[in-house]
């Protein structure tokens, strides 16, 4: 199995916490790619003095004929700096950050790699490098064109899973968008995520309400009697669903525990409390993408660019669980 990553801004803590990675990785039947700089890499590990072999791929046919070495990077170039300057934005790092996605996306989508891990992007240096679309998830939709992704954060080390019904839209549409969408189909596609990517035959799911305290019986909105619990009753018959749960009591009181999946309607809802558990194991995963997608869930990290004191945790996980999906999915198509 072939596991790419893209580099993400060689101004953060990506190329670092890459090359911490892969020291830590397993290496009996992987083979691990790093699209982006070569110079940038090589910058980073003699800056810091990590005992990584850097290989430069001349061409995507060659990574067909890599095999797993343990401590070996295999790296195809798609764009190389004048200069590097760690914790510095710039159009120039925005640049090959979305070149690096690009060509690994392509790695996947053509069979060349099994799974992709998108190291940290700066959206900033992406807007300066003139790219319409600055984050990942809207990349990798436009690059594949489809239109349902689906964010899921994943902590490995407590098995919390949390999916969002809307991702990055302002709080005021949020309402309107959880009434238009059609949340049967967006329910029955994770419980089938979570069937085949995670080997769950029964997955229990738990659906947050979107108003406080989930309305208190209509006094605070209309969404769970009109919109959630309907769709919830009209699934309950084919999988394991409850809710909508006011979104307070149900992490004050612990009951994630008792889920395989909890779901969110909206951004802060579901993340504010997964960073406060996982902040440093938490994985980013996207669902409804053709290739397997994973990133750590945190930012560039530009205060400790080039340190040596960023956390690989998130990154090392990410890559792991990639690799586990990937397998997950050939198992069961």
């Amino acid at each position: 199995m072939r596991i790419v990553f893209s580099i993400g801004d060689i101004h953060g803590i990506g190329p670092e916490i890459i090359l911490k990675s892969l020291l830590a990785l397993p290496s009996g039947e992987e083979c691990y790619v790093a699209a982006g700089s070569l110079k940038a890499l090589e910058f980073y590990r003699d800056r810091l003095g990590l005992p990584v072999e850097l290989r430069r791929i001349d061409s995507p046919g060659d990574i067909a004929q890599i095999v797993p070495e343990a401590g070996v990077l295999h790296v195809l170039s798609v764009a190389e700096p004048e200069a590097i300057q760690p914790g510095a934005l710039s159009a120039s790092a925005g640049e090959i950050a979305m070149r690096s996605l690009e060509a690994a996306a392509s790695l996947c989508r053509s069979g060349l790699c099994d799974a992709l891990v998108t190291a940290p992007l700066h959206k900033e240096a992406i807007a300066l490098a003139g790219y319409r679309n600055t984050g990942h998830t809207d990349f990798l939709a436009d690059f594949f064109g489809v239109s349902s992704q689906i964010m899921l954060f994943v902590d490995p080390v407590s098995g919390l899973k949390v999916a969002l019904a809307t991702i990055h839209e302002p709080l005021a549409k949020v309402p309107e968008l959880v009434r238009a969408m059609d949340l049967d189909g967006f329910f029955a596609t994770l419980a089938a995520s979570m069937r085949r990517d995670f080997r769950l035959d029964a997955p229990k799911i738990a659906v947050l309400g979107l108003n406080p305290h989930a309305s208190d019986g209509g006094v605070m909105g209309s969404e769970e009697a009109t919109v959630i619990r309907p769709a919830i009753e009209r699934l309950a018959a084919s999988m394991q669903i409850d809710g909508p749960f006011p979104a307070d009591g149900f992490f004050g009181a612990k009951r994630y525990r008792d889920y395989d999946l909890v779901v969110a309607m909206y951004h802060d809802q579901g993340l504010l409390p997964f960073k406060v558990l996982a902040f440093d194991t938490g994985i980013n995963v996207t669902l409804g993408l053709p290739i397997v997608r994973t990133s750590p869930d945190h930012g560039t990290g530009f205060d400790k660019a080039g340190k040596g004191t960023a956390s690989e945790r998130s990154f090392l996980e990410a890559a792991k669980l990639a690799a586990t999906i990937a397998t997950n999915r050939t198992q069961t198509t």
